[in-house]
């Protein structure tokens, strides 16, 4: 391949393969997930000007806007694996990617074609902008131009980061879901659960209904006073719809008994997304298909059938994934306190001999709080993920054997987990996680 500096020195009428495309995707600064945080201006400007300049796809695409801090993946699977089930044409719209930018965008489960990502850089680059969009941005009106020309009945589309600037947020949609509230990003999004909240709400907009999937004492009323101000109907699933985990000792059993007082009830509910904290996530898709079901009627039948598959049906990875038995290797990509505090508490339910756990985080997060949740008792295998924004994995042990957490670091994930593959006897667990970067090597 040629040096990119050769490439684009090239006429812009000269197609880049699709390789090269996706290198000059990645070298569109700033890209969050990779490098962190770049002072650069925060607005939507940018991306509105460049959505114009596709013909603005994003005008009448019927849509559902998730955000939140954890679980508004799963939430955005689980909505797109019902709708999809139900005979809908459903677009897909997540970040980050694990392996593949095109996991980004999706339609009924298949990853956007090659062909059409060159088409629509090869476009961008001979439109002659005064703009310089970021990775995010452009992947953002990548996904409406591609939902637009494949015609969907419904396109659920996925925050990034926040909710009021987010790229994303050019949309008007036909449901607005906030998951919950929990300290993440706050350099970005604000130190206080209110300061946060804020943030999320600013995805809600006028006469557009609102869910939200927690009610907490601190956010609720940030909540409620932003769909007060715009006239917008909202809905606490968790106030409305109660589950019970169903035979939940070994950790990995997903029955769930549901409880709703209205007509729009179940008996109940299987899934194949695991982990008890999907709990609260399917509250709040319960809740979404309960107010989109006049617009998008869903049976029951599609449901459980869904619900059942979603990770088959909306090609979901990352989220407490079996990945091998005898030892039990679970990888998940919880990376926040909300998050790794869910995570624990399942791991802490499956018997086991010697909990192992492969571990690396981000530089550009305090892991302080992460780190005290973690069990003591386990044995740590510290790696650095391989992108910049990655915690040196000598460090990340030092500052965790301040909070009494054991192990050796290791040059790379996959060294770690090897590691950790090696020593492990049959009995025992392992556990992959800390961030989706860590998670990504190992699938």
């Amino acid at each position: 391949m040629r040096r990119l500096s050769t490439i684009f020195a090239a006429s812009k009428s000269e197609k880049l393969n699709y390789e090269q495309t996706i290198q000059f995707l990645y070298d569109q600064l700033p890209m969050f997930s990779r490098v962190g945080v770049i002072p650069h201006k925060l607005d939507l400007s940018k991306t509105l000007a460049l959505a114009n300049a596709f013909g603005n796809p994003h005008h009448h695409l019927p849509c559902i806007h998730v955000a939140g801090t954890n679980g508004k993946g799963s939430v955005s699977h689980m909505l797109a694996a019902i709708y999809q089930t139900a005979g809908y044409q459903t677009g897909l719209y997540t970040s980050p990617h694990y392996r593949d930018l095109r996991e980004r965008i999706k339609l009924n489960g298949a990853l956007v074609p090659k062909d059409f990502v060159v088409e629509f850089v090869d476009h961008y680059r001979n439109l002659n902008l005064d703009i310089r969009p970021s990775f995010f941005e452009l992947a953002v009106v990548m996904s409406l131009e591609y939902f637009r020309r494949e015609k969907v009945d419904i396109a659920i589309i996925e925050t990034g980061l926040g909710g009021r600037l987010d790229s994303t947020n050019i949309i008007t949609p036909l449901l607005s879901v906030i998951t919950n509230i929990s300290f993440d990003h706050q350099a970005q999004l604000g130190h206080t659960l209110k300061a946060i909240a804020g943030e999320k709400a600013g995805i809600i907009k006028k006469g557009v209904p609102v869910v939200i999937g927690e009610y907490h004492f601190e956010t609720a009323p940030v909540f409620i006073q932003k769909a007060k101000e715009l006239e917008s109907k909202i809905s606490f699933a968790s106030q409305n719809f109660d589950i019970t985990p169903i035979d939940h000792n070994d950790g990995i059993s997903t029955g769930y008994k549901i409880l709703q007082p209205k007509d729009f009830s179940f008996p109940t509910l299987t899934t194949d997304l695991m982990g008890s904290y999907q709990k609260r996530n399917i509250q709040t898709v319960l809740q979404s298909i309960e107010v989109l079901q006049p617009r998008l009627p869903v049976s029951f039948e599609d449901l459980q059938l869904a619900l059942q598959d979603v990770k088959n049906i909306s090609k979901l990875i990352g989220r407490w994934d079996i990945k091998k038995m005898n030892p039990l290797v679970i990888m998940d990509s919880a990376h926040n306190e909300a998050g790794i505090r869910f995570a624990m508490k399942q791991l802490q339910k499956i018997p086991t001999k010697t909990l192992r756990i492969v571990f690396g985080v981000v530089k550009d997060k305090d892991p302080k709080e992460v780190l005290q949740l973690l069990p003591k008792e386990a044995k740590y295998y510290f790696a650095k993920a391989n992108i910049p924004r990655g915690l040196p994995a000598e460090e990340l042990q030092l500052k965790a054997k301040s909070h009494q957490l054991q192990g050796m670091a290791y040059l790379s994930v996959k060294a770690a987990y090897e590691a950790a593959l090696e020593e492990a006897q049959p009995e025992d667990v392992i556990f992959v996680g800390g961030s989706i970067f860590v998670v990504a090597e190992i699938i």
